[in-house]
């Protein structure tokens, strides 16, 4: 009996309820690069790449579905007893991404410590015709972001649906034969995928949405290349739009900068 009421009264060290994944990270988060440096001298080398290769496989699989990843999923799921070191693990994993499948893993969220792999370019009109069955999404995707950054980069939904219609891309239930459901293909995969924005208009009834776009799209593409793709199809000079050609024109001397 007193063993039993000794048990009630605190935890040993058995007992000891274990920090869940973000708690153990923001202990390792405050380290100084030259802390992980010393934790990663007394980690073997052969294990530390291992733990490497298990990242760069994770998030190509990961990405195959363009969600975001969850930091917590990548400590649980393959960085485990390697926390400590796990910003060089990360470091090392982008570094392989990037030489090898011309990709790279930036943060989109650094509250919620989210993810995502990007490409270094969106497919433009030249790239558009030898792709894989993605090609008709992504080509659907671009005339999209060229939409919203022609039009001051927010349009109202109905504006996506009627450009649609005009290019005779069936949005209101009947299936395209290659695209499939555009309506949720566009508010719902493209959303999904940090694409596109899709939020609703406030006080609207019924209810109206305005599209922008997503993280993913500022990553992957610019405006000054969506720019020059627009110019290529209506064959004119990028500066007919001198609003949006400075505008991209800044934004490409800002990427310059960092």
């Amino acid at each position: 009996m007193s063993h039993n009421r000794r048990s009630s009264k605190g935890a040993g060290p058995s007992q000891a309820q274990p920090m869940d994944v973000d708690e153990e990270y923001t202990l390792t988060q405050t380290q100084t690069p030259s802390q992980v440096q010393h934790n990663l001298q007394r980690r073997p080398r052969t294990e530390v790449e291992q733990k490497v290769n298990e990242l760069v496989q994770f998030l190509l699989v990961k990405d195959q579905k363009k969600i975001p990843i969850k930091r917590a999923d990548i400590l649980k799921n393959v960085i485990k007893d390697y926390k400590d070191v796990f910003p060089e693990i990360l470091k090392r994993a982008n570094q392989t991404l990037q030489q090898v499948f011309g990709l790279e893993v930036v943060e989109i969220d650094p509250k919620l410590h989210t993810y995502i792999v990007i490409s270094k370019l969106l497919p433009l009109e030249g790239e558009i015709m030898n792709e894989d069955e993605n090609t008709p999404k992504m080509g659907l995707l671009i005339i999209i972001l060229s939409l919203i950054f022609m039009k001051g980069n927010v349009i109202k939904e109905s504006a996506v649906w009627e450009l649609l219609r005009r290019l005779r891309i069936e949005s209101s239930g009947e299936k395209h034969k290659i695209l499939g459901d555009v309506k949720k293909l566009v508010t719902e995969e493209f959303v999904r995928q940090k694409y596109l924005e899709y939020t609703r208009l406030p006080h609207t009834d019924p209810p109206e949405f305005e599209f922008r776009w997503g993280p993913r799209a500022m990553k992957e593409t610019s405006k000054k290349h969506i720019l020059q793709f627009v110019s290529k199809i209506q064959n004119k000079n990028p500066k007919s739009w001198m609003s949006q050609y400075n505008e991209a024109e800044a934004e490409a001397t800002d990427a310059a900068r960092t």
